[in-house]
């Protein structure tokens, strides 16, 4: 877990996260604030772990393989 400062958790509220550190802070507490209300469970776990890993599958699809492919039709292949 990162550290970051009082004052830029704070901020957080009224804005978007500018560094990683603050990401993950941002993706921590929504991930507690989901644990706590539903409890701490296997299933609360799994919910948790499910969503972040279909968010991830799905920022992939949606924005890291065309990014690559306009790369690859502008360097070219490695392949």
């Amino acid at each position: 877990m990162p550290y970051i400062k009082q004052q830029d958790k704070d901020a957080l509220c009224h804005r978007p996260a500018e560094t990683p550190g603050e990401l993950n802070y941002s993706i921590t507490i929504l991930v507690l604030a989901y644990v706590q209300t539903h409890g701490l469970s296997y299933k609360s776990i799994n919910d948790v772990l499910g969503a972040i890993e279909g968010a991830k599958l799905e920022f992939y699809r949606r924005v890291a393989v065309p990014y690559e492919e306009s790369k690859i039709k502008l360097n070219g292949d490695a392949y």
